[in-house]
């Protein structure tokens, strides 16, 4: 039986990947796309989001959500994903017909008809998973666990302390990060080792299909970024962060995890959006969350690479 999901994303490079590769799969139901601002304003992600989806021919809800944090200034990433979120190929107009619900709305109406628990996957700021805890709490006991792109245990990409997913809205994934429902955290100690090189993105333009020669294209700007700051982070490639988070739900056996307790800095001078990871369990506190550390990188690119040639 496939697992229902919801992906809520910013694309964003790496979103417009891990949608097509929750929608490749044959063992995700994906109910609803929602989108957030973050790599972009809202109405770029969310135009994003529906030009890739009707590129790829997939046929679902796609609604638009929150336009900045819960209380904070919108901070974007043009320098990564380019002036319109997805700099790269050239993608025709959308077809998909947005949705006339919010993303709060979708969610909730999707979480509420299911006969069984969904999964919740959020690639970008947790804004809209957190406004969904607020204005509906009862919802959380339909929903069987979050596994999400954000954080990190060992030092932030957007600041020293922070990933930018969490920078984003610190307040929102307070919220989440405490919500009591499980969560897998695939941050930047496992996706910084799912990097893609060269010959891979070769390889995936070499099935020739529209969608794997567009991820391609896609892979190409994005590593662009990535080769200036290469010599920061020590890569070879390019990291692919958010199609971890899908990955983990397709085959959680790709992923090593550690069981912690996290928690979220809102207030710091300079860690604010940090993900606090009592690694060694000093506090003792409840584990909350299931901490990616790990990953069988070859496996995962061989996911992708099978994942794009099911496209036409």
């Amino acid at each position: 039986m496939k697992k229902p999901v919801i992906i809520d994303c910013d694309p964003g490079h790496d979103d417009a990947i891990a949608l097509l590769l929750a929608f490749s799969s044959d063992k995700l139901d994906v109910r609803a796309v929602t989108t957030v601002a973050g790599n972009q304003t809202i109405e770029k992600t969310f135009n994003n989001a529906l030009k890739v989806l009707s590129f790829a021919g997939v046929d679902v809800e796609v609604s638009k959500g929150a336009e900045k944090p819960l209380i904070r200034e919108l901070k974007t990433a043009p320098e990564v994903h380019g002036e319109s979120g997805l700099d790269g190929p050239e993608l025709p107009p959308a077809t998909i017909k947005p949705s006339k619900r919010s993303a709060v709305e979708t969610i909730v109406d999707v979480l509420n008809k299911s006969s069984e628990k969904v999964t919740l996957i959020p690639t970008g700021a947790l804004t809209n998973i957190a406004q969904v805890f607020i204005s509906h709490p009862e919802v959380k006991d339909k929903i069987d666990r979050i596994s999400l792109m954000g954080g990190s245990c060992y030092g932030g990409n957007w600041t020293p302390a922070a990933e930018f997913n969490i920078l984003v809205d610190p307040e929102a994934a307070n919220i989440v990060f405490n919500s009591g429902i499980p969560i897998t955290m695939c941050g930047l100690d496992v996706t910084h080792k799912a990097q893609i090189y060269k010959d891979e993105i070769e390889n995936i333009r070499g099935i020739g299909n529209k969608v794997a020669v567009m991820v391609a294209e896609l892979l190409d700007f994005f590593g662009k970024f990535h080769e200036a700051v290469n010599d920061k982070f020590g890569f070879a490639g390019s990291p692919l962060h958010d199609p971890v988070a899908v990955a983990w739900v397709i085959d959680p056996t790709l992923i090593t995890t550690k069981s912690c307790h996290v928690d979220i800095e809102t207030w710091g001078e300079f860690t604010s959006g940090c993900t606090v990871v009592d690694y060694n369990d000093v506090e003792g506190k409840p584990k909350n969350v299931d901490v990616a550390f790990d990953i069988d990188r070859e496996g995962f690119i061989n996911m992708l690479y099978e994942a794009m040639k099911k496209y036409n």
